[in-house]
């Protein structure tokens, strides 16, 4: 089953998708949140949650999708009153391509390379435990809060103070924070992860600062049992009309140094990341990207990733904030 969010004047529902048609839910369940707390309260899966809330009402999908429609995308998932209750963080150096893009942007540092490669063949070699044991921990990092997450058309934004804007192709797990503190996935879904790769390639420790920036979900969540072991898909750019590079792209844990199961330990060990009613985003790596291939994204690009077993695809814009950059001054209280 496959779901999206979507919203019109403030008005939030939540619809199935059923081929060309959406299907929506009650409007008493207007995120997919508010059924995964229905899920949770009644001991049910969130399918059979979402079942049991379907209304009778279904419109075109395809005109909401094409932005014909005066319904828009949210995020696939995400914390719809407190969006500070949202953490959004990933994994990286997960794929061998991650992992040689990482090193090449850092040609002239060995122990950079060394330092990237030594990570991924650590998750090589243990990033795959068996059942109920501990594998080796993978790299993490912070991308921000809900405040981060747009939908499907939404554009993506290089802030003021940032040196560049690429895309990143991935899957991203979403998840819910039962009352009692323990992490349920809700769904996995097509990601942006969005970085800035020219501020990491100036130095490698700036990589926190790179992926402090906006990222998109969506427009479909997976719920239920997903498969995830060979992902294949594609992503692209495309300016003016015209695609200006392309490239085929692949995840699953059997593209990955790390399962799924083994990312979701190290994220979900911090008491701090099992906080009753909290929401998490994590991403899993990306397999490909254009900055790797040396392509410059300019205003109004079009980044498309695609991975038809997770749905339509997710596309979003570049836009660039081209203000200068102001001195933030912090006032005596």
């Amino acid at each position: 089953m496959r779901l999206v969010q979507i919203v019109r004047n403030g008005e939030r529902r939540v619809g199935i998708v059923d081929d060309f048609r959406l299907r929506l839910v009650e409007q008493s369940f207007p995120s997919v949140y508010d059924l995964g707390w229905k899920a949770l309260r009644e001991s049910i899966s969130l399918e059979q949650s979402v079942s049991n809330a379907v209304s009778g009402d279904s419109f075109d999908y395809e005109a909401v999708y094409a932005g014909r429609s005066e319904w828009r995308f949210l995020p696939s998932f995400d914390h719809p009153s407190e969006p500070a209750r949202c953490l959004v963080s990933g994994t990286g150096l997960t794929h061998n391509a991650s992992a040689k893009n990482r090193a090449a942007m850092h040609v002239k540092g060995d122990a950079e390379a060394t330092d990237s490669y030594r990570m991924f063949q650590m998750g090589l070699e243990g990033g795959s435990p068996a059942p109920g044991e501990v594998g080796v921990q993978p790299e993490w990092f912070y991308k921000g809060d809900g405040s981060v997450l747009k939908g499907h058309l939404d554009a993506l934004t290089v802030p003021r103070y940032g040196d560049d804007g690429g895309e990143e192709p991935e899957i991203a797990g979403a998840y819910i924070i039962s009352p009692n503190g323990e992490p349920f996935r809700v769904g996995l879904s097509m990601a942006n992860e969005f970085s800035d790769h020219v501020m990491e390639k100036k130095n490698y420790l700036y990589l926190a600062p790179s992926k402090l920036r906006e990222c998109s979900l969506g427009p479909e969540l997976a719920i239920g049992d997903v498969p995830f072991e060979h992902v294949p898909g594609t992503v692209s750019i495309v300016r003016d009309g015209a695609m200006v590079w392309s490239s085929d792209i692949w995840t699953g844990q059997k593209n990955m140094s790390h399962s799924v199961a083994n990312l979701e330990h190290h994220h979900f060990k911090y008491a701090a990341h099992r906080r009753p009613g909290d929401v998490h985003i994590h991403f899993f790596g990306a397999d490909a990207f254009s900055f790797g291939a040396g392509v410059t994204l300019k205003a109004h690009d079009l980044m498309e990733v695609s991975f038809p077993q997770f749905g339509r695809p997710l596309r979003n814009y570049l836009e660039i904030d081209s203000e200068p950059e102001t001195a933030v001054r912090v006032k005596h209280l």
